[in-house]
């Protein structure tokens, strides 16, 4: 019954993290399979020289490396197992939610583009003179962090300096002091010397242009224009006499049969899993309110 849902309950249900466990699952693979080449085994680095980004292997043809050395982490001793930790805590953290607002699909394309973005950059700055391998998951991270921040700006959030002096900052300062030390170590440390004390601060730098790619040129165009038009619509004398065009959405009713408002429930709340709860129309979500109140009079 629909009564037996979450949504009819309570509030939207929010769509499954499959994405989220797919990247998860995907890097600690990744890093058990890069402990177990190359330092259990004691074998050639045979499966980071394939998978990490390096100039070498682009030249080579190998053009995955601007995704998979996001999946790959250098194994190393306990602060490199510390970071590691970190980068899982902080992807779990922002893809909860995140995933849960722009549905499995964007989601994972989003963290896709950040880890692309993010090699690109370090390719086009390192291209000459770069060497070694570069591997982790920090620009996609960077993507997800930078896109909750433009979601969340005047949001509070509590944080620990230090795990010791409780402090509450919102997102948009904290973007912003990130952008700030991103883009000094890339001009002070990165360009002169190749990388910096923090890594390579291109990579960082184009995961967040992706997160903010997505706000500006997905997420604000939605909201502006939610029936997908265009803002900018030639004048009316410019413009051919056309027949209306058939509705590509239908149009719901309230007095919905009991089984038929159960299916069309059914399809929105799938909807909402696969994309998202932003991608309903008004029809969509002012049907799912009144089924809500249909049933609470009941």
């Amino acid at each position: 019954m629909l009564s037996d849902r979450t949504y009819m309950r309570d509030s939207y249900p929010r769509a499954s993290r499959s994405a989220l466990v797919w990247i998860v699952s995907a890097t600690i693979a990744g890093f058990i399979l890069a402990n177990i080449f190359e330092r259990w085994l004691s074998i050639s680095p045979q499966f980071t020289n394939v998978f990490s980004l390096s100039v070498g292997g682009i030249k080579k043809g190998f053009l995955w490396q601007l995704v998979s050395y996001g999946f790959v982490h250098a194994p190393g001793d306990l602060l490199d197992v510390l970071i590691f930790g970190f980068n899982l805590l902080c992807l779990y953290l922002l893809g909860r939610d995140l995933e849960s607002l722009l549905g499995t699909k964007r989601f994972f394309w989003l963290y896709l583009t950040g880890l692309f973005l993010g090699g690109l950059a370090w390719l086009a700055t390192n291209y000459r003179f770069g060497t070694g391998l570069v591997m982790g998951a920090w620009p996609g991270i960077a993507a997800l962090f930078t896109l909750f921040a433009c979601l969340n700006a005047n949001q509070r959030i509590p944080l620990l300096v230090f795990f010791v002096f409780p402090v509450t900052l919102k997102p948009k300062y904290l973007v912003w002091a990130a952008l700030i030390f991103e883009l000094c170590g890339f001009f002070l440390f990165e360009l002169p010397h190749g990388r910096g004390p923090f890594g390579y601060h291109s990579m960082h730098l184009g995961g967040m242009l992706a997160g903010f790619l997505y706000f500006q040129l997905v997420h604000q165009r939605e909201w502006r224009t939610p029936d997908g038009l265009t803002e900018i619509e030639l004048p009316k004398w410019l413009r051919k006499k056309q027949a209306a065009p058939e509705s590509a959405h239908p149009v719901y009713k309230v007095n919905l049969d009991r089984e038929g408002l159960r299916a069309e429930v059914d399809r929105i709340l799938d909807k909402i899993n696969s994309e998202g709860f932003q991608s309903l129309t008004e029809e969509e979500k002012r049907l799912l309110d009144d089924a809500k109140d249909l049933l609470s009079r009941r």
